[in-house]
């Protein structure tokens, strides 16, 4: 898995980074097929907005044959990436098990028990 750090108004430390590699080493047990993680760190600077947050953390992950996507806010650069880390996680575990339905020809629909031809099991 390639791992891109970018930071914009940031620069990133090697703290920074090896957060972002521990924390995202989740993901790559999790077995999601990410070809290629980029992750984008950014500072509000904003008064107005920094009730929710300074620090913002952008992830996309590149796999075989889609991208996903996930955003976090916080504090600290830590926390937004916690909080990006398991928003990916959740969405990388949908898309597997999605897939695995898919594969496997299972639906998510329930099955109703059979009746006869013509809808009814009585006789008259």
């Amino acid at each position: 898995m390639d791992l891109v750090l970018k930071g914009r108004g940031v620069r990133i430390s090697d703290q920074m980074r090896q957060a972002a590699e521990h924390k995202l080493a989740r993901i790559e047990r999790l077995g999601g097929g990410m070809q290629r993680v980029e992750v984008e760190v950014f500072e509000e600077h904003n008064p107005r907005v920094g009730s929710q947050g300074t620090h913002h953390v952008e992830i996309s992950a590149a796999a075989r044959r889609t991208t996903l996507r996930a955003v976090g806010s916080g504090h600290d650069v830590e926390s937004a990436l916690d909080q990006a880390v398991d928003r990916l996680e959740r969405q990388i575990s949908t898309y597997r098990s999605k897939l695995f339905d898919r594969l496997t020809g299972r639906k998510n629909r329930l099955k109703s028990p059979r009746t006869s031809q013509y809808g009814s099991s009585s006789s008259e």
